[in-house]
């Protein structure tokens, strides 16, 4: 075997299995790395100097085709079901050997990396990927060690990743050819059959999900954080396209990160390294800090051009409506170093609600943060998915269900433990419609949503009068610095009151029927934070 670039003390591949491959690629730097995809024929260069790749088959995540191996660790405490999949040691070990035989005899490319800004939670990696942009993207979103710390560095934790090996299903235990599997035991992470690298991000995302919270009494989180300029951390909960990555890259405030944090006694720091943001439609004037780090390093994600140019076209949804970005954080220039903040003086719980019913700023009481929490609501609009032709809504628990290997509610009982020990603001903020629904109404303006957020921060919504929502028993402030006050009660924006009252109820419906899978392990501050169904002013 031939091991090339900066290679650590306690380089052994043979104990991965890995000991025929032809060539290692060692921590090459982001440029190396480029420079192979292209001369590999595997991208090519924007205008701007990233990396535009595509991922092939799979342009996002695919939950049905991920699995945890089942074994005396997890057996009894992970919340096994249709998102943590069960998965037999035998099957994992036959995988295992497939993706080294697959290997053999080819040049791989590994990263020596961690996650976890604060030391105490420190987990060492090394990822082992076939493709040098996958390694890249390794190398962006995962925290990157000292050039003096990879000498004698330690992995705890192992990912490889094979996105040419085809999975059998009939052999392997797989539903289909692609796989990603977790065994805790092994501490490894295995990956086929799909080139979308935001496997290899939230994998160990769901590894943190289970071991920081079921072993460290550490809340572990799907959410972007920021520091203000008095030091005061705010965290922001979102799902996908409800604005969490956009609206905590504030220019006002540094950045500890974009998507995935732990919450200790002391402090919230990231997981990670770098950001993943979406792409789709991304404007310099709506996200210039986005924007701005799309740059040598960055790796674009299955983007299609303006012409024959190489200027990427942010609008273009022919390969898929997911297209992505990757970057160091250090690409944007407002950041907390390391990326590490205090105790939340502020949570906010991004939606972007479809049918127009949500307040676009509410004040939630603790009951109210847990329900909500544990609810996890957005909407999805028409055509952003194959078959959505009318608005529908998302619920995601703990605004990440996919990635929670633990039953929603230990995260949400840890989230309230935290509440009510700390002096926390919590928000609901509707990112989403006004005015109607999608179709009808609009999308509430970003200057505003900011505005609202600037006013929360300040302190600038905590002696003003409140008005309660008739369904939701939201808290509506009645006024806010530089907002129409008219948006602020939603029902006023909608031309035929009658008509939202009917939708008000018809969300509140929804919202009742999916907690009712948690109602057994609600207190009674939580169930009395559920909306009223059938009300009408």
């Amino acid at each position: 075997m031939n091991e090339l670039g900066l290679v650590p003390k306690t380089s052994n591949l043979k104990e991965l299995g890995l000991g025929n491959i032809d060539k290692a690629h060692w921590n090459l730097t982001p440029e190396q790395l480029t420079q192979t995809a292209l001369d590999l024929g595997q991208g090519r260069l924007s205008d701007t100097g990233a990396l535009v790749i595509n991922t092939g088959e799979f342009t996002g995540r695919s939950p049905k085709d991920r699995f945890i191996v089942c074994d005396e660790k997890t057996e009894e405490s992970v919340w096994w079901g249709d998102i943590n999949i069960k998965f037999t040691p035998e099957n994992f070990d036959k995988l295992h050997a497939k993706i080294n035989d697959y290997l053999a005899g080819k040049e791989v490319y590994i990263r020596d990396a961690y996650a976890c800004a604060d030391d105490n939670y420190r987990l060492n990696l090394r990822v082992v990927t076939e493709f040098p942009w996958s390694n890249m993207f390794a190398s962006n979103m995962f925290l990157r060690p000292e050039k003096a710390e990879l000498e004698n560095f330690n992995p705890e934790w192992h990912v490889v990743c094979a996105p040419g090996l085809m999975a059998v299903a009939a052999e392997d235990g797989t539903r289909q050819h692609n796989f990603a599997v977790v065994n805790f035991t092994k501490k490894m992470i295995i990956i086929g059959g799909t080139g979308y690298t935001g496997e290899i991000k939230k994998g160990i995302f769901s590894v943190l999900n289970f071991i920081l919270p079921h072993e460290k009494n550490t809340l572990s989180m799907h959410c972007s954080a920021n520091v203000g300029k008095d030091g005061d951390t705010s965290v922001f909960f979102g799902l996908s396209g409800t604005g969490k990555t956009t609206l905590s890259s504030d220019p006002n405030r540094r950045l500890i990160g974009d998507d995935e944090h732990g919450w200790s006694k002391d402090s919230v720091f990231n997981f990670e390294g770098g950001c993943y943001a979406k792409t789709i439609d991304l404007t310099e004037e709506q996200e210039p800090q986005i924007y701005g780090a799309i740059k040598s390093g960055a790796i674009l994600e299955n983007i299609g051009f303006q012409g024959d140019s190489n200027m990427p076209d942010y609008s273009d949804t022919t390969i898929t409506q997911n297209t992505r970005v990757s970057y160091p954080i250090h690409h944007i220039d407002n950041i907390m170093v390391p990326s590490i903040g205090g105790v939340p003086k502020n949570i906010f719980f991004l939606t972007a609600d479809a049918f127009g019913v949500l307040p676009p700023i509410s004040k939630l009481t603790s009951g109210q943060a847990m329900y909500h929490f544990i609810s996890g609501y957005t909407a999805k609009v028409a055509g952003t998915e194959a078959g959505v032709t009318e608005p529908q809504t998302a619920f995601s628990a703990c605004f990440g269900a996919p990635f929670l290997p633990l039953h929603p509610t230990k995260y949400a009982e840890m989230l309230g433990a935290k509440i009510a020990e700390s002096d926390v603001k919590v928000w609901l903020i509707n990112t989403g419609w006004s005015g109607g629904e999608y179709g009808t109404g609009s999308r509430i303006k970003l200057k505003y949503t900011r505005a609202m957020i600037t006013a929360a921060l300040e302190g600038k919504l905590d002696n003003v009068e409140y008005t309660t929502h008739d369904v939701f028993g939201l808290a509506m402030p009645n006024e806010c610095e530089n907002v129409p006050t008219e948006i602020l009660s939603p029902k006023n924006t909608w031309a035929d009151k009658a008509a939202y009252d009917a939708k008000a109820n018809s969300l509140a419906t929804k919202f009742v029927a999916n907690f009712k899978q948690f109602e057994s392990a609600a207190n009674e501050e939580i169930m009395a934070a559920a909306p009223k169904t059938g009300v009408t002013a």
